[in-house]
């Protein structure tokens, strides 16, 4: 199945739906997506992003990466909301080329897991209070913040470890025009880590295996450090799976 929604100047605008649950359920189709930077969303992609009736917006991405490059076009039709999960800022095009990318950035995402503790929550609780109308949460390249929040989503609903580190592995698809737009943004400067759009799988497993290491799972995680509890996995549940 293609999971990709093609839009010209997005590269990993994702639909999160189809994965099955330990329940017998299933993520519906069209109700959460995943991207890079709506902030280039113009002309014919805003009309594209228009059509699939989102109501919602999460920006993940710092206040000030928002001041310098943009946010998703203003719009009566849905609510903006930007949670910045991250809190310790890194620039991926200047990582000492010999650091590995999976352990690198593992370490990075279990950063975030601790100090993104209030703005996660608050994800959380926005895509479950949505109704039946389309989420759409993003960072900058669609990849990290927005793969960490993807996971945790997915493991609410129950989708087995493999099937999320599968999803994000699908970034691995748009690496190579994530790196064009760098490059176009950044005509004086040298990208130096090989690792920059890269997504590969052991990234995530380390991330997951980390928390599980540190909580004891990450449902652990999620319910006590994050304070996730039943009504809003149940409600996550009501809106995102099949019944």
């Amino acid at each position: 199945m293609n999971r990709h929604i093609a839009f010209d100047r997005l590269h990993n605008f994702r639909d999160l739906g189809g994965y099955h649950t330990d329940d017998g359920r299933t993520v519906r189709w069209g109700r959460l997506y995943r991207s890079d930077s709506l902030a280039k969303l113009h002309g014919d992609d805003w009309d594209r992003f228009q059509e699939l009736g989102a109501r919602t917006v999460i920006d993940l991405r710092y206040p000030w990466e928002i001041a310098a490059k943009g946010r998703v076009p203003h719009s009566d039709a849905f609510t903006y909301h930007n949670l910045s999960i991250e809190h310790r800022p890194y620039d991926q095009a200047d990582i000492d080329p010999g650091l590995d990318v999976a352990r690198f950035l593992a370490d990075r995402y279990a950063e975030v897991a601790h100090d993104g503790v209030k703005e996660l929550r608050q994800a959380l609780e926005v895509i479950a209070a949505d109704g039946n109308t389309p989420v759409v949460f993003h960072c900058a390249s669609g990849k990290d913040r927005t793969g960490l929040l993807a996971a945790l989503v997915l493991i609410l609903l129950g989708v087995a470890e493999d099937d999320i580190v599968e999803d994000f592995a699908l970034t691995e698809l748009a690496t190579d025009r994530l790196i064009a737009d760098w490059t176009t943004a950044n005509p004086d400067r040298t990208l130096n880590w090989p690792g920059y759009g890269r997504a590969p799988a052991d990234v995530m497993r380390f991330f997951l295996a980390d928390l599980a290491a540190a909580y004891g799972s990450v449902h652990s995680y999620l319910t006590g450090r994050i304070g996730v509890g039943d009504d809003l996995t149940d409600a996550l549940r009501a809106r995102l799976l099949t019944h």
